[in-house]
């Protein structure tokens, strides 16, 4: 007996050899980013105690279970800090004079190497970090991004909401890390967030820019819907469970948070600055520019979703109709707290093949693509897809919906974000600095994230980015975002993987509003570069119709065969779902509602359409109130051939008018299409200096309603215009018009439109035969469709026009010979913080003499509605050239400076400011043909112009469309009935 007491004793001894305390680490002050030195360091109901050193590291040890770790630190009072673990590797120990807080962060320990000689892996604490805040790493991506979707591990979801309560306002952007677990959220700016964890834990911790740390207790299971309150009056030591009732007999666990210093740090005090530096200096371009050729495959879904379908949503009718039933509420998932119910998907898989030299070139070789749950509709789907931008990590303007967003790693990135190194983390194998980021000011379009740049190369080797809440974005309520890159080498990097989440809603961006998510995740693999060229030659001038090539028919083998990873669960849930959604008569009106919204067109027998409904209502002075009805053959999105046509009626001057025009297009390679048409209507002429050689169009000025003075300029005009276009190269066109027409005035007792012929005899109408050559390049815009009509991404590619004008005297009674050149380039710049500029210059020069209907009439608006590229405060035809030059520079502020003021802060408006400019003259031949009521005068002598600015964005809730312009005209103001101050209104559809 006494040697079994003997030997249970000995065994007691040896086991609490075995749980002895051991804890190496690091004191820093969070104010300052800064090590501490002779701080103490003891274990609570010990005697053993130690003191940081010069580097604040510390080690300390105990041979007994302790469950405290006590610090003292100059004048803070001594803090105390749970252990939990029996040995900690390198902690992190922030200390705030500010706050008095204490932060034990996660250990971070470094595997032994490789090549170690030793027979026993000694583990080994390499202190790197400076501060962690919130999520250490990226570990997976189902722990840190809050838009994925649930798998069968989650076992808690906790939602709510944070107050003030001395205000009773709600705390945007705070941040919430779960128990011990790397999962983490923010708040939106209504206070609400969303966090889940697949293990158990029993608490959150909560930080804010306004108020202490707070411990907020948990219960097991699912905590959802909880209200939690700050104070300045608040004791964080006690946490509050769900229900506000204090909860003391559960023990908090290591929590890791901590928050930006309340101090900034000087921009070269702070240590993200010498690694950004770094960054800058060894600034990097994208791989597939700088070698001779290039291959690789991509693969893209994207995932639409109606989102906040909750249970009381649920029980509406609607879900009967979609024949959706309480068996498929399981499938319906969850991201950040909202239910959604997915409604569209669409996966395509790419083989892109490009070369750089001798010449630039790209081909593009669709593989497969698989849509579901809109059927034979692709506005949706190019709607969804035209949301996303692809973008360059390291450029410094980022350009999401055409607005300029500041980079993360933006060399102007200190003066409008706030950095902290946070340490060295593991990132699939490379060693890479782990930075937080957040935007120093609200309301700017700036991201927060983080970044991790490769230790040894200074690259970005991963980043994510979420918008910060109140975005001034119009129909976007979040933006998250995760790009991944390889670096190639010093100068060279290329994606591997993008992944982007919008939030977005039509009419709100409350908490609660229904609305959707649009998700797209975009992978890069089976990169080739350096390729023989003779091979990478035959690729490129390979044809490929994807039609023909059965992209759109793959079968499920296909696709388990390219995919980059397996659908999981949800996801093939999700497919189901959408099939058998989209079955439903309801849906399909729904769509079909929604395409007649966007286009305009109601679809009949999937043969013609009924349209354009917004060209159906007008008027003007010589037709009083006008209708028109059209149609157009429409059988595919990607037919070959069309034809379309429309009728329209005048109750005042009592006259049919028409037009028709048929196309057809031979070579969808190089679009070779012909096309013929005519017309005979009332138009107004002079309010474009590059004109449309085509039958259909019509200006705004033809048809608007209310208009500043009286109108009496308008022209009869029948036109008749046979075109042949080709694109040898992409996105450079190249168009042969051949166009006849007859001129004469629509209201002759008030607009007299004469002119002398060659024997001095008044004539008061014309005929005009002539050829146009245009040549169209569009570089860098994207195209969706492979039929007649593409359906153009918005972007920001210049147009560039030129135009060779061929007048034949004789030809079809023809009156006139005459050359004509013209030249137009517009394009839209981003500016970063700064906003967006649009710029138009035109420059035009005819050289014969010719009557007014055939000169360049600096465009005039009469009307109150905004229209491009037009003077608001001329009159049609006051100023008559055959050369001129203009020049149209608009900028977009995009509520920077509105942003200052509260009520407009409140309110999202946005800025405009603008400048017109315009320079031309007329020659003597000109004038001594006039016979017309129009007097020629141009702005020979000096530029005219004029400048204003406008409010933007004005509306309700995400609703704004509406933008007035205020006009002032600078110069010319002797001329009679001059406008030297107009209003103008318009409507824009635009984020």
């Amino acid at each position: 007996m006494i040697k079994k007491i003997l030997f249970l004793s000995t065994l007691c001894y040896g086991c609490s050899l075995m749980a002895q305390v051991k804890i190496t680490g690091v004191v820093i002050n969070s104010d300052i980013q800064r090590p501490v030195s002779g701080a103490v360091i003891s274990l609570k109901n010990t005697s053993i105690q130690t003191i940081s050193d010069k580097n604040g590291n510390f080690k300390i040890e105990s041979p007994l279970p302790v469950d405290s770790l006590m610090v003292k630190m100059g004048d803070i009072p001594l803090r105390t800090i749970a252990i939990t673990k029996t040995e900690y590797n390198g902690l992190i120990i922030g200390l705030s004079s500010d706050e008095l807080k204490n932060i034990l962060t996660a250990p971070q320990i470094t595997a032994p190497a490789k090549n170690s000689d030793t027979t026993t892996a000694n583990t080994q604490t390499e202190i790197k970090s400076i501060s962690p805040i919130l999520a250490d790493s990226l570990q997976s991506r189902n722990e840190t991004n809050p838009f994925l979707k649930d798998s069968d591990s989650i076992k808690m979801k906790i939602s709510g909401r944070l107050i003030n309560a001395d205000t009773q306002q709600p705390i945007p952007d705070a941040e919430i890390i779960l128990g011990n677990t790397q999962n983490f959220a923010s708040s939106d700016k209504e206070g609400y967030f969303y966090v889940e964890s697949d293990e158990w834990v029993n608490s959150l911790g909560i930080t804010t820019s306004d108020f202490p740390l707070k411990y907020v207790a948990l219960e097991k299971g699912d905590n959802l819907n909880m209200e939690i309150k700050f104070s300045v009056n608040d004791n964080n030591e006690t946490p509050n469970n769900t229900s506000g009732n204090q909860s003391s007999e559960q023990t908090l666990g290591v929590i890791e948070v901590v928050a930006f210093p309340k101090k900034r740090v000087p921009k070269k005090e702070n240590p993200a600055y010498r690694i950004l530096n770094e960054l800058w200096k060894r600034r990097r371009t994208n791989g597939l520019t700088n070698f001779k050729n290039y291959q690789y495959k991509e693969y893209e879904k994207i995932e639409f979703d109606l989102n906040n379908v909750d249970s009381t949503f649920m029980s509406k009718k609607i879900f009967k109709k979609l024949n959706i039933t309480s068996s498929d509420i399981d499938t319906l998932d969850v991201i950040n707290g909202k239910t959604y119910l997915p409604v569209f998907i669409n996966e395509s898989i790419t083989d892109i093949v490009g070369q750089n030299v001798p010449s630039k070139k790209e081909k593009e070789f669709l593989l497969g693509n698989k849509a579901s749950g809109i059927p034979n509709n692709d506005i949706i789907a190019n709607t969804v897809k035209n949301l996303y931008k692809d973008i360059n990590i390291y450029d410094n303007t980022l350009n999401f919906f055409n607005k300029g967003f500041t980079s993360p790693v933006a060399t102007i990135g200190f003066s409008v974000y706030d950095y902290l190194l946070v340490g060295v983390k593991d990132v699939e194998g490379v060693s890479c600095y782990h930075i937080k980021y957040r935007p120093r000011r609200d309301n700017e379009l700036t991201f927060k994230g983080d970044l991790y740049i490769t230790e040894n190369t200074y690259a970005v080797r991963e980043v994510t980015m979420q918008s910060t809440s109140g975005i001034n974005v119009n129909f976007v309520k979040d933006i998250y975002m995760e790009l991944s890159y390889d670096n190639v080498n010093d100068s060279i990097f290329i994606p591997l993987r993008n992944y982007t989440v919008l939030d977005m809603s039509l009419l709100s961006k409350k908490e609660g509003t229904k609305g959707m998510f649009a998700k797209r995740t975009i992978s890069y693999e089976n990169y080739k570069f350096d390729q023989p060229e003779t091979e990478v030659e035959s690729l490129i001038n390979r044809q490929w119709d994807p039609i023909s090539q059965g992209a759109y028919n793959k079968k499920d083998d296909f696709w388990a065969d390219n995919r980059p990873e397996r659908l999981g669960e949800d996801e093939i849930k999700a497919y189901e779902l959408v099939d058998k959604v989209s079955k439903t008569k309801f849906f399909r009106n729904i769509v079909d509602g929604v395409q007649v919204i966007s286009s305009g067109y109601i679809n009949i027998g999937k043969a013609v359409d009924i349209g354009n409904l917004y060209q159906s209502f007008g008027f003007n002075t010589v037709e009083g109130l006008r209708l028109r009805a059209g149609a157009r053959t429409y059988f595919t999105p990607n037919d070959m051939w069309r034809v379309e046509g429309y009728t329209a009626y005048g109750f005042k001057d009592q006259q049919f008018k028409y037009g028709a025009e048929a196309r057809y297009m031979f070579n969808k390679f190089n679009r070779f299409t012909v096309g013929l048409g005519t017309k005979r209507d009332i138009t107004q002429l002079g309010v474009s200096l590059t004109e449309d050689e085509g039958v259909m169009t019509r200006s705004f000025a033809s048809s608007s309603i209310i208009s500043r003075g009286d109108n009496d300029f308008l022209s009869s005009v029948n036109r008749t215009n046979a075109f042949l276009s080709i694109e040898p190269w992409k996105n450079f066109q190249i168009r042969l018009d051949g166009s006849y027409q007859y001129i004469k005035s629509a209201n002759p007792e008030k607009f007299d439109i004469g002119y002398y012929d060659k024997n001095g005899n008044k004539k008061n109408e014309l005929y005009d035969t002539h050829l146009t050559l245009s040549i169209m390049a569009r570089p860098g815009a994207k195209y969706s469709r492979n039929g007649l009509d593409r359906y153009e991404h918005t972007s920001l590619a210049p147009t560039i026009i030129l135009k060779y004008v061929k007048g034949f005297n004789g030809v079809l009674d023809s009156d006139f010979n005459y050359d004509k050149l013209q030249l137009l380039y517009s394009q839209p710049i981003l500016w970063g913080p700064i906003g967006k500029t649009n710029v138009t210059f035109e420059f035009g020069k005819i050289f014969n003499k010719l009557p007014v209907s055939l000169l360049g009439v600096l465009p005039g608006n009469q009307s109150y509605g905004i229209i491009p590229n037009t003077f608001s405060q001329l009159d049609y035809y006051d100023f008559v050239t055959d050369i001129y030059s203009a020049l149209h520079v608009e900028h977009h502020f995009n509520g920077r400076f509105f942003s200052y003021i509260p009520l407009l802060k409140k309110l999202q408006l946005r800025e405009v400011v603008f400048f017109r400019g315009a320079w031309g003259d007329i020659s003597d031949g000109a004038k001594s043909l006039n016979a017309s009521s129009i007097a020629y005068r141009a702005p020979s002598k000096d530029i005219y112009y004029e400048y204003g600015f406008g409010v933007e964005n004005i509306g309700f809730g995400n609703l704004r469309i509406f933008r007035v312009d205020f006009n002032w005209r600078g110069n010319y103001l002797d001329m009679p009935e001059v406008s030297k101050f107009g209003v103008k209104v318009g409507m824009q559809f635009t984020f």
